[in-house]
């Protein structure tokens, strides 16, 4: 093929393909909404070129978010870190493992709670004869309970973790529970969703084979459709591990024993070059999050 004639071929797979009218319309009215949100005056371009503004930037950087052990007379980089390695030793230890934990433990039960959930909503396995086609989907009351399972998969998932965090810390006070268990509960109807599609997507003729030779609804779910939904579902835990990790810190904003504890104690003290170096170091735990979460899931993938 000459390049004439695969240009000719790229121009006519460009207009044969697939187009949505839900698609093109839904984005010209995102966009007529974020040009109506940018010319309706709610948001003051004005402000930002405010000189106050600018010279409040300026002080920030240049005085108040330099480490106050700089501002001394003749002091050098040597005090700086000595700065930061008391901060760390007296506090950011501590709150780096405290965050940390919560994050770990919150996967764990989220993990947990999220597999069950996954396989008490997934439609291929709550039906009256699982696997088996022509039996009716929503006869009996396997089909309602998958759907009471994907309803509760909704609510755990719609409702934030901050909020679940704020409703759990009059129950139990600030302590690490009300993290570990709204970090818990949000992520598991997340994965308790993911999960189910895993399942459902399994291919089927192993398992309709597992089901002719006698397995029931329990033997399905653990010896034929489990296994071959772990890999994946395993991807998931990981990849939401990351989030995990980042909204442990903001927990900490609540009270909570965590990084985010110290930057909010920073900022009403307004100790903004230590409130800085909490932010470094929760950034940093997020990276290794990232990174950590990034080569388990290259590891899974090639194991699975």
């Amino acid at each position: 093929m000459n390049p004439e004639q695969r240009r000719r071929e790229v121009q006519r797979l460009h207009r044969s393909r697939p187009r949505s009218a839900l698609l093109r319309w839904s984005g010209i009215a995102l966009g007529a909404l974020a040009l109506f949100s940018l010319v309706s005056g709610e948001v003051a371009f004005s402000e930002a070129r405010d000189p106050r503004r600018w010279s409040n930037l300026r002080r920030f950087l240049s005085e108040e978010a330099l480490p106050r052990a700089l501002a001394e007379p003749g002091a050098g980089w040597i005090d700086g870190w000595n700065w930061g390695a008391r901060l760390w030793r007296e506090r950011g230890a501590e709150a780096l493992g405290a965050t940390l934990s919560i994050s770990l433990v919150a996967m764990g039960m989220a993990a947990l709670l999220g597999s069950f959930l996954a396989l008490a909503s997934a439609r291929s396995l709550m039906r009256p004869d699982p696997l088996i086609q022509g039996e009716p989907q929503s006869a009996g009351w396997w089909p309602r309970v998958g759907r009471a399972v994907r309803w509760l998969c909704t609510l755990l998932r719609a409702i934030p973790e901050y909020v679940w965090a704020f409703l759990l810390l009059s129950m139990w006070g600030a302590t690490a529970w009300p993290a570990i268990v709204a970090l818990a509960l949000h992520n598991a109807g997340i994965l308790g969703r993911l999960g189910a599609e895993t399942i459902e997507d399994t291919p089927p003729r192993e398992l309709r084979a597992l089901r002719m030779l006698g397995a029931n609804r329990r033997g399905l779910a653990v010896f034929g459709l489990w296994p071959g939904a772990l890999t994946r579902y395993a991807l998931f835990v990981f990849y939401r591990f990351e989030t995990c990790v980042r909204e442990a810190t903001v927990l900490g904003l609540l009270g909570i024993s965590s990084l985010g504890y110290w930057v909010q104690d920073a900022r009403a003290r307004q100790h903004y070059d230590d409130m800085l170096l909490f932010i470094g170091l929760g950034a940093l735990l997020v990276l290794g999050a990232d990174v950590a979460s990034l080569l388990l899931r290259r590891w899974v993938r090639r194991a699975g």
